[in-house]
C-alpha cells in the first residue's frame, strides 16, 4: 500500500498518468475509498475502468453502486458490455434477496430496454422480479416475450420463476404448456421446477394431478413439496387428507416449519375442526419450537370465528404478543357479520377504521351487521361517515385466461379492444338461453336458476 502511495505521489510531482495502473492495484487489494477518489478525479473514465468498478462492486454485493456507475457511464455517452453485467447483478439480487422494491423493477426494465443484445439471464431477471413483486401478469408477459425471442430459450430458472405467476393467476392451461416444455427439456428433475409444477396444480385446484406430481417427485421431496401439497389439500376442502399427509410427513422424520402450520390451520378452518386446530397451534412451540407468527394467529381467529367462538377469538387477539393487523381485525369483523354480533363487530370495525380508513369494505360489513340487527340509525350513521370521508366502494375485477394471455375485467367493462364483439356474443348466448328456457320450460328450472345466480 505504501508503495502505491509513493507511485501516486511520484506521478503527481512529475505530471505522469499512472491512474489506470493504480486503480487496478487498489481494486485488487481492495481499497475502494482510495480507488474511488482516483476514479472521481478522471474527467472521462474509460469503458475499461467502468467495467473494473462494476465487477468489483458486483463481487462484494453492491448492485446499486453498479447501477449508478452504469447510469454515469450512459450520461457520458459510453456503451459497453458492463450493461449485461448490470442485468446479471440485478438478477442475482432478485434471486438471493427475494424482497425487491418496485423502484428496482423500474430501473431494471429501463436497463433491459437499453440493451443492444438480450439473453436468457436478462429476460429471467425481469420475469423473476415481476413475479416476486406480485406483478404476475407482467411476469407472464415477459416470459412469452422470452419464448418469442429468436435464438433464446427459457432455462430452469426461467421456468421456476414464471410457474408461480401462473399459479397465482390461475393460468392452468398456460402453466401446463410450460410444464410440458420443462419436461421435454429435462428440467423437471430440478427441485425448484418440480415444486413449482406441484404448486401450479395444487393452487389451481387440480388436486388429483397435484397428487400425481407429488408422488412422482418421490424421494426427492423436500419440505417445500410437503408444504405445497398440504396447503393445496387444505384450501380445496380436502381437510382430512391434509392432516393425514402431515402424519406421513412426521413418520418420515420431516420437521414442520411455520408454513406447514399455516396449511394445517387452514385445513382445520375449512373443516370446522376447532379442537384439532387448537391442538396444532399449541404444538408449534411445545413440540417443534416454532413461534406462532401473525398469520398463525389469523388462522386461529378465523377458525374460532367461523365456529361462533367469537369471545375466545377476541381474547386471543387481546393476548397476542404482537399488534393485530387489519387482516386479524377483518377476520373477526367477518365472523361477527356471519353470526350477527354487533358489540364485537363494532370493536373490530373501530380498529379497522384506524388502520385503513380508506377501505370502504369495513364500513359496508358493519353496516350489514347493523341492518341484520334492525339498527337503521347505525346504518345511516355509517353512510354519513362514508360520504363525509369521500369513501366509495371500488369495483372488483376478475381475470380470464384466453390462449396465451391473461385479461383483467370489471363489471360492464368496455376497455377491451374487442369489447363490442365480446358483448355481441354474450347477447347471442343470452338469447339462446332464453329461447331454450321458453321451448323447454320446467317450473323447477326457475328455482334452480334463482339459487344459482
Amino acid at each position: 500500500m505504501n508503495q502505491l502511495k509513493q507511485i501516486h505521489a511520484y506521478s503527481l510531482r512529475n505530471g505522469l498518468d499512472h491512474t489506470k495502473f493504480l486503480i487496478e492495484k487498489l481494486l485488487q487489494l481492495p481499497d475502494l475509498p482510495y480507488a474511488c477518489t482516483l476514479f472521481d478525479q478522471i474527467p472521462k473514465p474509460s469503458v475499461y475502468l467502468y467495467n473494473k468498478f462494476i465487477q468489483t462492486f458486483s463481487s462484494i454485493g453492491h448492485p446499486h453502486r453498479c447501477w449508478l456507475l452504469y447510469c454515469q457511464m450512459c450520461s457520458q455517452g459510453l456503451h459497453a458490455n458492463c450493461l449485461m453485467k448490470c442485468v446479471e447483478i440485478y438478477h442475482l439480487e432478485f434471486v438471493d434477496c427475494g424482497l425487491c422494491k418496485v423502484r428496482h423493477m423500474e430501473a431494471a426494465l429501463e436497463l433491459f430496454n437499453k440493451m443492444p443484445v438480450r439473453n436468457v439471464i436478462s429476460w429471467t431477471a425481469l420475469i423473476s422480479g415481476y413475479a416476486q413483486n406480485g406483478k404476475y401478469a407482467k411476469a407472464l408477459e415477459m416470459f412469452i416475450g422470452l419464448e418469442n425471442e429468436k435464438g433464446t430459450k427459457p432455462n430452469e430458472v426461467s421456468i421456476a420463476s414464471v410457474l408461480p405467476a401462473c399459479s397465482q393467476l390461475g393460468a392452468l392451461d398456460i402453466g401446463k404448456r410450460i410444464e410440458a416444455y420443462a419436461r421435454n427439456n429435462g428440467f423437471f428433475k430440478n427441485a425448484y421446477v418440480s415444486n413449482a409444477v406441484l404448486e401450479l396444480h395444487a393452487r389451481c385446484g387440480n388436486i388429483e394431478e397435484a397428487q400425481q406430481v407429488f408422488d412422482e417427485i418421490g424421494s426427492k421431496r423436500n419440505l417445500c413439496s410437503w408444504n405445497t401439497m398440504i396447503m393445496g389439500l387444505a384450501v380445496h376442502g380436502r381437510c382430512i387428507d391434509a392432516l393425514q399427509l402431515y402424519d406421513q410427513m412426521l413418520i418420515r422424520k420431516m420437521r414442520p416449519d411455520d408454513v406447514t402450520f399455516v396449511g394445517l390451520l387452514l385445513a382445520c378452518t375449512h373443516g370446522g375442526m376447532v379442537a384439532e386446530g387448537r391442538q396444532l397451534f399449541e404444538s408449534m412451540e411445545s413440540k417443534f419450537q416454532v413461534a406462532p407468527k401473525l398469520e398463525h394467529y389469523g388462522c386461529l381467529v378465523d377458525l374460532l370465528g367461523r365456529a361462533g367462538e367469537l369471545q375466545e377469538a377476541y381474547n386471543l387477539i387481546q393476548n397476542m404478543p404482537m399488534a393485530p393487523d387489519s387482516v386479524i381485525w377483518g377476520t373477526l369483523l367477518g365472523a361477527c357479520s356471519f353470526h350477527g354480533n354487533v358489540e364485537l363487530g363494532e370493536v373490530a370495525a373501530e380498529s379497522l377504521f384506524k388502520l385503513e380508513p380508506w377501505n370502504p369494505g369495513n364500513y359496508v360489513i358493519l353496516s350489514n351487521i347493523y341492518a341484520l340487527a334492525g339498527d337503521w340509525s347505525g346504518v345511516a350513521r355509517l353512510r354519513k361517515m362514508m360520504k363525509g370521508g369521500h369513501i366509495t366502494k371500488r369495483a372488483g375485477y376478475s381475470y380470464i385466461e384466453v390462449g396465451d394471455g391473461i385479461h383483467e375485467f370489471i363489471v360492464e367493462d368496455r376497455s377491451h379492444l374487442k369489447s363490442g364483439e365480446i358483448y355481441a356474443l354474450l347477447h347471442k348466448i343470452y338469447d339462446i338461453i332464453k329461447l331454450h328456457k321458453h321451448v323447454h320450460h320446467d317450473p323447477n328450472e326457475d328455482e334452480e336458476l334463482l339459487y344459482s345466480s
